[in-house]
């Protein structure tokens, strides 16, 4: 029997739509009950205390039977690295524990069968002295530390490191679209370096997402820095801010001031064939969240004019 690649894939399979779960009960029990209760296609989760950084071992057992289930469903889930999380900081603790933190998220993600790990791409915090060395210091920090991360999970079928950029505030590394070549180039562009959009926070950073073609063009910038197949993950957030004002505040989809014109072209673009969208707004983690809902309206809209 051949397959018909003519065929249309189905809108669930080209962009499976989910949320960010608490994992509460556990990863069978909490994560995916949570998301059955959203009505969610894909999950994100966090794998320990967001806010600590304690190295928090899995249940064997219970990673077998997430993994299991996820096969069975081909659900796919990701995992999003600790907010501590900062590769470029000054302070030699907190970058220790960053690297540590990076490198037990992504064995976590290979254990429970996670496509990929989520890492903020970090800020060099430090006011004092030259900004361009502290800089320079800072991405030199997250060369050392990733580079031997990515080359560990170099493998086919090991899950990626997905890098996002953040919105701005503060020293940021890569804040929006344009500082990724920068970012990407001190990782020498490893095969194993994805990308996480947040559209709330390149929105943030400068990103002209409510402008007719902002959202195109944003993710043609992506495929022309990063090549074809790096944008892995998108985090679908709208934004309580007007554009350029560098807070990372997510709003419902519809309901900020990206607004919704910018997801549908994010689902008809070319490049999102197969990359899932994870909300981050206020409410996702609520059954009764119009934001699921939305989205799956708008990729019904694309899917039906690209046919």
């Amino acid at each position: 029997m051949t397959i018909d690649d003519t065929l249309p894939i189905p809108p669930s399979d080209r962009n499976p739509i989910g949320t960010h779960v608490q994992v509460g009960k556990g990863l069978v029990a909490g994560a995916l009950a949570n998301t059955d209760a959203v009505g969610g296609e894909t999950l994100q989760i966090f794998v320990g205390n967001p806010r600590g950084w304690a190295l928090s071992a899995g249940k064997p057992a219970e990673d077998k039977a997430f993994r299991a289930e996820i096969e069975r469903r081909g659900m796919r889930a990701f995992i999003h690295s600790p907010y501590l999380v900062n590769l470029g900081s000054p302070t030699p603790a907190t970058y220790e524990r960053s690297a540590a933190l990076v490198a037990h998220n992504l064995r976590r993600a290979a254990e429970i069968g996670a496509e990929g790990v989520v890492v903020h791409t970090g800020s060099f915090v430090s006011p004092e002295g030259d900004a361009s060395e502290n800089h320079a210091a800072a991405m030199k920090q997250v060369r050392e530390a990733l580079l031997p991360v990515l080359d560990s999970i170099a493998a086919e079928g090991a899950p990626w490191l997905l890098l996002e950029p953040t919105a701005g505030q503060g020293r940021s590394l890569c804040a929006g679209v344009e500082d990724l070549p920068t970012y990407l180039g001190a990782l020498d562009f490893h095969p194993k370096a994805g990308i996480c959009l947040d559209t709330c926070h390149v929105f943030a950073a400068g990103e002209p997402l409510d402008e007719p073609g902002g959202a195109t063009a944003c993710v043609d910038r992506i495929v022309e820095i990063g090549g074809p197949g790096r944008l892995r993950l998108i985090h679908a957030n709208d934004s309580k801010d007007v554009r350029g004002k560098n807070l990372d505040r997510h709003e419902q989809i519809g309901r900020g001031h990206i607004g919704t014109a910018a997801f549908g072209e994010l689902f008809a673009h070319p490049a999102t064939a197969g990359v899932p969208f994870i909300l981050e707004t206020p409410g996702s983690r609520d059954a009764d969240n119009p934001d699921m809902v939305v989205l799956r309206d708008l990729r019904a809209a694309a899917h039906h004019s690209g046919r």
